[in-house]
């Protein structure tokens, strides 16, 4: 098991030896799970719908006044997430993702750590997220971390909204 020391989280783009390559590959590892666990298997990047695409060939632009967390063993990259930028005080969690070679070692919860003391930073006061009801790993860790499933605000089938106090 890793210890969340071993872990660090770095803002990406920023000063950080150069992780696109390694962002891309974490997005697009995100993209193909949730579209073949949703019925919609796709063979590569090129079968996703346009705007999962984009966020791998252009993170930039696609995240444009968000933030992304990238974490790092060494000088791999195994977990991204994306904190949006503040609306009304609120912001929220997208992308969350750990490499499956990596899983249990306490990246997710370092990337979370991380997300939620940059909001508070920010001045927010609610953090939100959504997660597919079969992500039942990631619901309980988000409901260790004080997330509760609230009102959805997205009319997808299976997506559980959750919400916590900054």
């Amino acid at each position: 098991m890793t210890d969340h020391r071993e872990v660090a989280i770095v803002r990406w783009p920023g000063r950080t030896p150069p992780i696109q390559d390694g962002l891309a590959d974490l997005l697009a590892a995100y993209h193909l799970r949730t579209e073949a666990e949703k019925g919609q298997p796709v063979a590569s990047v090129d079968g996703l719908p346009d705007r999962y695409r984009a966020e791998i060939t252009d993170p930039r632009t696609a995240f444009a006044g968000d933030v992304v967390l990238v974490a790092l063993l060494g000088d791999v990259a195994v977990g991204c997430l994306v904190l949006t930028s503040p609306t009304n005080s609120q912001s929220e969690i997208k992308r969350l993702w750990t490499d499956t070679a990596f899983r249990g070692r306490g990246v997710a919860s370092a990337l979370l750590g991380a997300a939620l003391a940059l909001a508070t930073e920010n001045g927010v006061d609610t953090v939100r997220l959504s997660v597919w009801e079969w992500r039942t790993g990631a619901i309980a860790l988000y409901e260790r971390l004080g997330f509760t499933v609230t009102e959805s605000w997205d009319e997808r089938d299976q997506l559980v909204c959750m919400q916590r106090a900054a």
